[in-house]
């Protein structure tokens, strides 16, 4: 289920600022406040998605085709696809996602090291 007041909910609505890097119709890239690396981005669909199953199943080709070309297009833009960078979506109870609305993280500006500890 959709919660209509998470915080990115909110940010499309327009309530609580960000600082925007990139919009279309389908998606808005803006930067991460509490970056975890040089270059942390996090693009959004505008639609009620809560994650990647949820998008996947519902969401239309031209709302996954945008989703995908923002987040390159940002990495792009912010000079990480130079030396590299990492997308992450979280989805479902192991993967921890903090927020009920589908979002890409891109990370980089530095090496990342292992994927995951172990």
């Amino acid at each position: 289920m959709y919660d209509t007041e998470n915080i990115f909910a909110k940010i499309l609505r327009g309530e609580i600022p960000c600082t925007k890097l990139l919009e279309d119709e389908h998606s808005l890239a803006f930067a991460d406040i509490n970056a975890q690396a040089p270059v942390h981005a996090l693009v959004i669909p505008k639609g009620a998605y809560v994650d990647m199953n949820d998008f996947t199943r519902n969401a239309s080709d031209q709302e996954i085709a945008s989703l995908m070309r923002c987040a390159a297009r940002v990495a792009h833009d912010l000079g990480a696809d130079e030396s590299g960078y990492r997308i992450i979506a979280n989805t479902g109870g192991d993967a921890n996602p903090e927020v009920p609305h589908l979002h890409i993280h891109i990370l980089g500006g530095r090496n990342l090291g292992a994927m995951l500890p172990g």
